[in-house]
């Protein structure tokens, strides 16, 4: 998947969907941009160098993704316990709309304005 459908992907999930480049302070992740849902990171890449995703994840989850598919691997600066990083560049396209659904889904829920 490419960078522009990915971001595509991402802005679909929902009208409660926000894109922001939080970075812009800090000259080596100025061009890293998130995609928020009730103010809350679900994912994260660098536009600059297009590859990994950084998305959610539940912990039980991780270790067997990692067994089963070798884009999926250690996030870029978050915890390895609550996260996951993809490279986008051979995951298949299913994979990481299916890994960023889920992102979406517990970031959603768990912060779902009442």
């Amino acid at each position: 998947m490419n960078i522009e459908d990915y971001r595509d992907y991402c802005l679909s999930l929902g009208d409660d969907v926000e894109e922001k480049l939080p970075f812009t302070a800090f000259h080596y992740a100025s061009g890293v941009l998130a995609f928020y849902v009730h103010g809350h990171m679900f994912s994260f890449f660098d536009c600059d160098h297009w590859g990994i995703v950084t998305l959610k994840c539940q912990s039980e989850r991780i270790d067997q993704l990692r067994a089963e598919h070798d884009c999926v691997g250690k996030p870029f600066n978050l915890s390895a316990r609550h996260w996951i990083g993809v490279d986008a560049t051979t995951a298949p396209s299913d994979l990481l709309r299916d890994l960023t659904r889920n992102s979406y889904d517990i970031v959603r829920a768990k912060y779902k304005k009442k």
